[in-house]
């Protein structure tokens, strides 16, 4: 055994936490952590940690800096760069669409050179670990944590495009963590909040939420990330979580699956987990269970507590050296991986291939639902008026960045036709501001409408609707799950992009006007309309 794993199991301890921190350099109470406790490593984020990738980079270094003069091993240094609607490394990054725009292009090959390409510019950031890909599947369309995050509702699609994403990252030197373990597609519930039971049979899961899973552990995938869910078929209850229970995460995951890298708990500043003081129950009960990595976020007292509460714990024999050593032994293994693989340049970081790349994934993902009205490719007078009409892009649930995209339709089709009108509306547009701009729109030649999930948000489904009764020639866009179009089923000609990002609506005016046909297939069976399936 080597000298760190020869140290006293209390002292490892601190091994098992990913902590989080407010900074752009690292904090002195982060430092003397590193200085005076082992530390698993550290989950950055955008608002707290990013600034740009020289920055990110530094602050990385100076992290795995502290390490060494620590004597400890490198530090594991992860984050949630999804793509879509989940970015946590923002500007001068290349953004990709995201899975469910994968999703669309039922290409493994296309996963594979994403997911290399988002961990060369991980690498480049010091980044050893993405928390990612997503595997659940999107079975149900009112999930309200899920969405485009996932590749689709279909097993074998998620399966293929899962594992070849996770080969492409971690050619790149870059962890891949699948997530949220054993899958919660079919959650009514948002798990930040309340827990989720997922109630089907094991035949069921067996056949629908688990193969994914399989195939992304078959891939090599480093790390495994519990879901906070209950899930009766292999608990026997909905009493408590998946992350707690060793049913889950020893029996299933390591000795059915054969899942033999790092297991880590999502969030544990989750409504689904125990907050306050009694929080260290469920994480005495997730070392017991046997997770090996503790995700927790920014707040000091809950960090200093939980160290302090698993120390305690060892001491009471709550814990012992079965829970501890062979769990260190698989977190070290990781660490020596990730210290192991090159840094690339940061000039691979958002390179021309790169953007290539996004610009390629974003235009195979179009997906043409219908042209009842035949109004594609658009042909329009040069001084036709078109009408771009779209939400205010807001976070829809904690793990989102849409917030800080800027509304990009009318600019992408500005480069194609000069007489392009913004319209910006609320994200909920109350009655006055529909029928304010429906007055305003009724002289428009054309109008282009986008929604953001408004199979979820009525008041972007009743805007639609009023313009829609204009009788304007008019083209619907769902900008982010491609269950919207049932909500507005009189719309003739529609199209999915599943991402508000840039290059998305760039490929949609492109497509709009006829520079490329769209070959998205939807991912999803999205939903009912006049008793057909779109």
């Amino acid at each position: 055994m080597n000298r760190t794993t020869s140290q006293p199991s209390e002292e490892l301890i601190g091994y098992k936490l990913m902590l989080a921190f407010e900074g752009l350099t690292p904090p002195p109470r982060v430092l003397d952590w590193i200085a005076a406790r082992r530390v698993g490593g550290f989950s950055l984020f955008r608002s707290p940690n990013y600034d740009n990738p020289a920055q990110l980079r530094d602050l990385t270094a100076a992290l795995q800096a502290a390490a060494r003069a620590a004597e400890q091993a490198p530090l594991l240094i992860a984050t949630d760069q999804e793509g879509g609607q989940l970015a946590a490394m923002g500007d001068g990054m290349t953004q990709f669409a995201g899975n469910m725009a994968l999703g669309a292009t039922r290409d493994p090959e296309l996963a594979r050179r994403v997911g290399r390409a988002i961990g060369l510019e991980l690498a480049a950031l010091g980044v050893n670990v993405n928390y990612g890909p997503v595997l659940d599947l999107n079975t149900n369309p009112r999930n309200p944590s899920l969405g485009i995050r996932a590749f689709g509702d279909d097993p074998g699609l998620a399966a293929a495009l899962g594992a070849a994403l996770v080969e492409g990252l971690q050619s790149a030197g870059v962890a891949g963590t699948l997530k949220h373990f054993p899958g919660k597609g079919e959650a009514a519930v948002d798990s930040h909040y309340k827990m989720p039971v997922i109630a089907h049979n094991r035949k069921r899961l067996d056949a629908v939420e688990f193969p994914p899973f399989k195939a992304g552990i078959d891939a090599g995938a480093k790390l495994l990330m519990t879901g906070h869910f209950a899930i009766p078929a292999l608990t026997g209850t909905s009493a408590y979580p998946a992350t707690v229970a060793r049913q889950v995460m020893t029996d299933f995951a390591r000795h059915e699956m054969g899942f033999d890298g790092v297991i880590i708990t999502d969030a544990l500043d989750m409504g689904a987990i125990t907050q306050g003081a009694g929080q260290i129950i469920d994480v005495i009960a997730a070392v017991r269970a046997g997770v090996d990595l503790m995700l927790i976020m920014l707040d000091e007292d809950t960090q200093e507590r939980l160290y302090g509460g698993l120390a305690l714990a060892y001491s009471r024999e709550l814990i012992d050296d079965s829970h501890i050593r062979p769990s260190v032994e698989r977190i070290l293994a990781l660490k020596a991986w990730a210290a192991a693989q090159p840094q690339p340049s940061l000039d691979v970081v958002g390179c021309a291939e790169h953007r290539g790349l996004e610009a390629d994934l974003a235009r195979r993902s179009i997906t043409l639902v219908r042209d009842d009205a035949g109004l594609l490719p658009l042909r329009l007078a040069p001084d036709a008026r078109i009408a771009a009409v779209m939400p205010t892009p807001r976070d829809l649930t904690p793990a989102d960045t849409s917030s800080t995209i800027r509304p990009h339709l009318a600019a992408a089709l500005r480069t194609h036709h000069p007489r392009v009108d913004e319209f910006v509306t609320s994200h909920l547009p109350d009655d006055s501001e529909i029928a304010a701009l429906q007055e305003r729109l009724a002289g428009y030649d054309l109008l282009i409408l986008g929604t953001i999930n408004a199979s979820m948000q009525p008041e972007q489904a009743a805007l639609v609707n009023e313009l829609l009764a204009l009788d304007r020639p008019t083209v619907t866009v769902a900008l982010r799950t491609p269950y919207d179009l049932a909500s507005y089923p009189t719309a003739r000609t529609h199209l999915c992009t599943y991402s508000i990002q840039p290059a998305s609506l760039v490929a949609l005016a492109a497509a709009l006007f006829g520079d490329f046909n769209p070959t998205g297939q939807l991912p999803v069976a999205a939903g009912l309309v006049e008793g057909q399936k779109i």
